[in-house]
């Protein structure tokens, strides 16, 4: 489902979808945010690559954008939202004669930390997210799942039970599948990555530690 804004530029975005991927008690939290900026959010089907992302204002535009996965849980649908917020934040003090930043510099962990910061104090996430988000804020990553504490903390909040295992509890030389069905041979361990040999391709690819897949056992 789309977040859109109507025919006229000058209408405000409905934002119905976006709340109904949030926990309750932190809609007004967040309405607040979104208003403090003409952004326009979609929440957009499953993407292997990123759980969400962040667009500037086109050239003579006023509205950012921001995406953000559907099939999330409520709660990494959040902390996703709470990130590309901050993007949105740094960007917005660019345009105003802020010096040129890196993507997840330290412009950004600042904004993401003043965002993120009253969702722990006001314990507005159950007790065990606090503790990973209050982690994570000593050190904020690029990407959520680059953060195991707190990937593994929101997992536990993912209503979909099946069979998959996170690649780091397999053992090299096994076989798997991603969630779209390609399929692999794990090899060795490349920092937060590990080597993975499709099997149609003979391509070798980097996979996430913490990829979700479902191991094959082959006869």
């Amino acid at each position: 489902m789309n977040v859109q804004l109507g025919s006229s530029v000058r209408s405000l975005p409905d934002y119905e979808a976006v709340r109904q991927h949030l926990p309750p008690n932190v809609w007004k939290y967040v309405l607040n945010l979104l208003q403090e900026h003409p952004v326009l959010v979609r929440v957009v089907p499953h993407r292997a690559t990123k759980l969400g992302d962040y667009r500037p204002p086109r050239l003579g535009e006023r509205w950012h954008r921001i995406t953000v996965n559907e099939d999330l849980n409520m709660y990494a649908f959040l902390v996703t939202l709470l990130h590309e917020l901050a993007h949105l934040r740094v960007a917005a003090l660019c345009a105003t004669g802020i010096k040129k930043h890196k993507p997840h510099g330290p412009e950004w962990k600042k904004e993401f930390a003043v965002i993120v910061g009253p969702v722990v104090e006001e314990s507005m996430v159950p007790g065990d997210l606090c503790v990973a988000l209050a982690a994570a804020l000593q050190r904020p990553r690029a990407a959520t799942c680059s953060d195991r504490l707190l990937t593994l903390a929101l997992s536990q909040y993912d209503s979909v039970v099946d069979q998959c295992l996170r690649v780091e509890q397999l053992e090299v030389g096994d076989c798997f599948q991603l969630p779209g069905g390609r399929q692999f041979i794990l090899g060795d361990r490349m920092r937060s990555r590990y080597r993975g040999i499709e099997f149609a391709s003979g391509i070798e690819f980097r996979i996430h530690y913490l990829a979700r897949v479902v191991r094959l056992e082959l006869d």
